[in-house]
C-alpha cells in the first residue's frame, strides 16, 4: 500500500512565514494593534500564541492549486482577536464565528513517516 503525500503550497508556506515575522517583531495586524504592545502577552500566555495561529490558520482559504487568496484577512482577523484579548475596550466587529477559533486535534508525537 503506498501512501500518498502532500507538501504545502509555497504561497501558503510564504503566508505562514510572513505571518509569523509579524507576530515576532510586533507587527502583526496593523492597523489593527498600532501603538499595542501584545509581545508581552504571547510570551507569558503560550494559549494566546496558539489561538492567533488557529484563527490564521482557519480563516486562511487557497485555491485548488495552493494559491493563498486571503492572507491579509486570516491576519486582520488574527489580529483583531489579539487586541481584544489585550484591550477590553475593543469589541471585534464581526465576533469570531465558532470555527474561526476552533483548535483542532494535535498531531501524533511521532511521525507516522518514522523520520
Amino acid at each position: 500500500m503506498t501512501t500518498v503525500t502532500t507538501r504545502l503550497s509555497h504561497s501558503f508556506s510564504g503566508a505562514l512565514r510572513t505571518f509569523s515575522f509579524w507576530v515576532a517583531n510586533g507587527t502583526l495586524g496593523l492597523p489593527v494593534l498600532e501603538g499595542i504592545d501584545y509581545q508581552f502577552v504571547l510570551a507569558e500566555e503560550p494559549s494566546a500564541l496558539e489561538q492567533v495561529y488557529a484563527i490564521f490558520a482557519n480563516v486562511i482559504v487557497m485555491d485548488d492549486d495552493g494559491t493563498v487568496l486571503n492572507a491579509k484577512y486570516a491576519e486582520r482577523r488574527a489580529a483583531e482577536w489579539l487586541r481584544s484579548y489585550v484591550d477590553p475596550n475593543y469589541s471585534m466587529e464581526p465576533e469570531l464565528e465558532h470555527w474561526e477559533r476552533a483548535l483542532h486535534e494535535a498531531p501524533p508525537r511521532e511521525d507516522p513517516a518514522g523520520r
